[in-house]
Formats: C-alpha cells, structure tokens, sequence
C-alpha cells in the first residue's frame, strides 16, 4: 500500500509530461488520471489508515485515511466531468496536461499532514490554476489569473512564516507542532489558508475569479481547488482541540457572509461564486463530517457552473424571460434541490450531518444559512423552461455523472431518512421558496464590491490577521 500511495501520488506529475509528448492521446490520458484517483479513494473507505513518515527528523508525513477519501474522489470526480465536458472542444495538450497537474497537486494536499509538503502542493496547485484561468489570453482572463496568482503568493507567504515559527518551536513540520507553537505562528498559517481556500472576508478575491474563468475552470476551482486548503484546516481542528473553535467561528462566518451576497446577486455565475464561500462554511462548521459534505458541494457545485455555462444569458432577469431547454432545466432543478437539501440526492444526508455535529451556539446562524440556501437556488428552479438550444453530447456526459454520483453517495448516510430529518429541510425549502417568490424577486439591491477591489484585498487580509490574534489565538491556551 506504501508503494501504491507513493505512485498515485506521482503519476499525474508523469501523466502530464507524458501528454506534451503524446498529445493526441491528451483526452484519453487525463481522464484515465481522473478514474485512476478515484479507484484509490474508494478503497480508501474499505481499509485501514496509513501514515508515511518521509523525514522523520523534520515531521514530513502523509496521511491516508476515509477524510482523505471523500476530498480525494471529490477531486477525481469532478476533474473527470470537466475533462468529459471539454471532450469536443478545440482544447490543446496543454490545457489538458495543466489539468492532470492542478489534479495531481490538489491530490498531495489532500494527504499531507505537515506544514512543509502542504506548502509545496499548494504552490504548485497556484501556478497551475493561474494557467488554467488565463487559458483563453484575452486581457481580462491574463488580469483575473494575475490577480489570483498575487493574491494567493501574498497568502502563502504569511503561511511560509507562520511554518517556519511552528518548526521553531517544535523542530517538527507535523501538524501536531501547532499545539506548542506560539500564537503568531497559528494566525499566519491560518490566514494563509483562509485566504487560499476563500473563507470569510479574506477570500473575497474568489466571486470575481470564479465568475470571470471559463466555465470549466470554474467547475475545477469552486468544486475542487479551494477545498485544497479548506482540508488542512478541517485536519488541523480534528487533530488540535484547541483549533476547532476557531475553526467553527470562521466557518460560521463566512457561511452567512456568503450567503448574504448570493440571495441578492443577479448575476448566476457570481451567485454560484458566492455560494462557494457560504458552503466552505458548512464544511468547517462541523468538521467531524465536513469530508462527505465537501464530496457533496463539489459535485453539485461543478454541476452547476457547468450547466450555468451553456444558459442562454448570465443575468437572471433576462433568463426570466428566456425559457430555456427542458433538459437542462431539470438538471439545474437537480442540482438545486440537493444543495438546498432535497431528499433523495445527498445535500439531504450531508446538511443533516452537519447539523447533528453543530455546537449549540451555531444552530441558528448555520439555519439561516440554509434558508439563504433556499432562497438563492430558488432563482434557479423558477426560470421558465420549454426553450430550445442544443447541447454537445460530452455535455450531459460530464452531468450525467456529477449528478448520478448525487444519487449514489445519498445512499451513504440513508439512517438521516426519519420523519424527522425529512420534515426540517422541506419546512426551511418551502419557507425560503415563499421568501422569494413574496421578497426576493422583486427586491433590487445591490451590494458593495469595495471588498472585492484588488487593492483592497491585501488590507482585508491584514485585518483577518490581526483579528485571528487578537481575538482567536491569544486567548487559546496553546
């Protein structure tokens, strides 16, 4: 198993080589990448789990386990849907290869448990997304990748430092040392990867950048590539008790920050781009089971910017007007449902998790979350259908199975089906439904983008840091 893990994890870095040279084969190879990832993760629910200790003396180790699985097939899953969505496009060799290497790099992070390792994958998986999202080379795709290469180079220095302050400490890179490290060295390596992962006001550089990629970037960034440093921070709060809290309190947060600017947004890529933020939230609001709720966003949150790219309009009002194809409105209706928390698909499974792991001081903020949720996907499930407009066949390939993968992992967690469990998230569906039909589709209120300005991201993220020391970490008895 040892020398498996160790091949898994450097095959993407070869298979993208592989694809320079044999480019006619680019499609076939990446997505044989994808499948092979997702082969792993699975037995990775069946066996026991592994640690790899690289360099004993610096604390270097991986670690395999059912958390790691449910990241790592979420990877798998949703690089293959975007790889099956691009089959009959004019995509070149390289859009492919830089795909199979974010995958791979996203991949290490999910296994990591120490600082160092976790520091390279992000890095790589950085540069990689920069060159997917300035694919295109128009002026404004090279601008957005700028953008988000700075944002995330400035994160991952404060990250650098705080590491280097943990090993200080401990002479170990192992996540572990974040018990004896000081409190300066928590708050930088949190900011950093709360600003990576785009959680609370310190990710506000995603709904630009999410919204402005091509549609399938945008599937690989919302679905898989924050959760790179989403994971690390849901590791850290198993592994340190003194962590979770403050872990919670940003989940909470950044769960209601985003879901407050996507009941309101009229725009449905930044709607979708915004509710990533408020999901992230979930995902960390209860970290005991944030692996299954993440494996759940990523395929509902790749199903709907893929389908939300082949919508005649990106503005709700003039899709209000425009009805479009039956067939894809019933896979946004899909979609809709389970991440508003529909039985039958696992949004169902995956909010009732969460919501028997939330402490009590969270039950209210995390419900009114999920009636934003409710609110903002009602948008989607009201547009009018019956339009025509075709689709590619590689189109409802890549859906066919996000949206089937729904159904099957609903199957996971089938003990949340009491009467119970089934009333709650249908009362808070019809009661946010209602909300929009009487409120929200007729209110027109735009919100501030100040936040969002590139030349106030870096100072929102000086103030994040002096709020995690000032607030969080020195006041933990670490």
């Amino acid at each position: 198993m040892n020398t498996i893990t160790i091949a898994w994890i450097g095959l993407p870095f070869f298979i993208g080589f592989v694809i320079y040279l044999l480019p006619k084969l680019d499609r076939y190879l990446a997505l044989g990448m994808a499948f092979a990832s997702a082969g792993y993760a699975l037995q990775l629910f069946v066996t026991p789990p592994l640690t790899l200790k690289l360099l004993d003396n610096f604390g270097v180790t991986l670690t395999v386990d059912q958390l790691s699985g449910y990241f790592i097939l979420t990877n798998a899953l949703v690089t293959a849907a975007v790889i099956l969505y691009c089959w009959q496009s004019d995509k070149t060799a390289f859009f492919y290869a830089q795909t199979i290497i974010l995958h791979g790099s996203v991949n290490a992070a999910f296994v990591g448990s120490d600082l160092i390792s976790l520091y390279v994958a992000l890095e790589v998986s950085g540069i990689a997304a920069f060159l997917l999202i300035a694919y295109p080379r128009t002026d404004r795709s090279i601008w957005v990748g700028l953008r988000y290469l700075f944002v995330s180079n400035v994160a991952m220095l404060f990250y650098l430092i705080g590491a280097v302050l943990v090993y200080q400490a401990d002479h170990s890179f192992s996540f572990t040392g974040l018990r004896v490290a000081p409190p300066e060295a928590l708050a930088l390596i949190f900011l950093g990867l709360l600003t990576k992962g785009g959680i609370f006001v310190s990710g506000l550089w995603l709904p630009l950048t999410h919204s402005e990629s091509e549609t399938p970037v945008s599937a690989l960034m919302s679905g898989v590539v924050v959760k790179a440093a989403v994971y690390p921070l849901v590791r850290c709060a198993l592994m340190v008790a003194e962590v979770d809290p403050i872990v919670r309190i940003f989940g909470v947060g950044t769960a209601l920050l985003g879901v407050s600017y996507a009941v309101f947004e009229k725009d449905t890529k930044r709607m979708l781009a915004f509710h990533t933020v408020s999901q992230l939230g979930f995902i960390l609001a209860a970290p005991i089971v944030g692996g299954f709720y993440a494996l759940t966003h990523g395929l509902v949150k790749a199903a709907l910017f893929l389908i939300a790219g082949s919508l005649p309009s990106r503005n709700f009002k003039e899709l209000q007007n425009r009805p479009i194809n039956t067939a894809v409105w019933i896979a946004l209706v899909i979609a809709s449902f389970s991440i508003s928390g529909f039985p039958l698909l696992s949004g169902f499974g995956a909010k009732v998790l969460t919501t028997k792991n939330l402490l009590p001081w969270q039950a209210i903020a995390m419900n009114l979350a999920a009636l934003g949720t409710a609110i903002s996907f009602a948008k989607f499930i009201f547009l009018p259908f019956g339009g025509e407009g075709k689709t590619k066949p590689s189109f409802w390939a890549a859906i066919s199975l996000l949206i089937g993968g729904l159904f099957i992992a609903n199957i996971a967690y089938y003990e949340a089906y009491t009467i119970e469990n089934i009333i709650k998230p249908l009362v808070t569906i019809g009661i946010g439904w209602l909300a929009y039909l009487l409120i929200f589709k007729r209110l027109v209120i735009k919100l501030p983008r100040v936040l969002e300005e590139f030349d106030h991201l870096i100072g929102v993220m000086s103030l994040v840091l002096m709020l995690l020391f000032w607030k969080g970490f020195a006041w933990l008895p670490i």
